[in-house]
């Protein structure tokens, strides 16, 4: 076998193991909170209903923040300028509350799902 037959075998594997892995999936939609002041800038968050999301939270305050939310399942530190993001849903329609777990009173809000 030549160099030529083994670099064309080679394609041709690669390009089956690709059809087998099926479709690509979409790159879900990005949507973005941030933390300020001990606050969230959105009381609402609207999201599309059942589809796969990625939550962008972002804490621009100079101290750590929980993103926390029950409905959601979902809990984590985001330390002083950083960003976390979350893969969420997909989503049926409705409100799921959200809060930062050390300024629960100033920082809390609701994604809707619509």
């Amino acid at each position: 076998m030549t160099r030529g037959d083994m670099a064309r075998r080679a394609l041709l594997l690669a390009g089956l193991a690709m059809l087998a892995a099926g479709p690509a999936r979409a790159q879900e939609a990005a949507y973005t909170l941030t933390i300020a002041g001990n606050r969230f800038d959105k009381a609402e968050l609207v999201v599309p209903a059942n589809k796969r999301i990625v939550l962008v939270v972002k804490n621009t305050d100079k101290t750590p923040e929980e993103f926390e939310s029950n409905d959601l399942r979902v809990e984590k530190v985001i330390a002083p300028g950083k960003e976390i993001r979350l893969t969420v849903g997909p989503l049926e329609p409705g409100r799921y509350y959200f809060f930062g777990d050390y300024h629960e009173a100033t920082a809390n809000g609701y994604l809707v799902a619509k």
